[in-house]
């Protein structure tokens, strides 16, 4: 990893997802040794926990502004 790695929390969903397919890909092609897989595994988990966050957020939104519309639909 090239400079220190930006907190996850401060990572866009696109950002944090590419950054987690990176970690994937150096893993899977032995480019770091047993340590440094264990620190990228940790970030790893971190960018997945952030990305969770995202699509529930989103995913509640949805919910809400489904609501929203069928309620006004159904007053109509």
């Amino acid at each position: 990893m090239a400079g220190p790695a930006q907190p996850a929390q401060d990572l866009s969903f696109e950002q944090a997802l590419e950054n987690l397919e990176s970690i994937i890909e150096r893993i899977e092609q032995g480019e770091v040794g047993l340590e440094q897989s264990l620190a990228e595994y940790e970030r790893g988990v971190d960018l997945i926990k952030r990305c969770r966050a995202i699509l529930e957020r989103a995913e509640q939104k949805v919910e809400d502004l489904t609501g929203k519309m069928m309620g006004d639909s159904a007053s109509n």
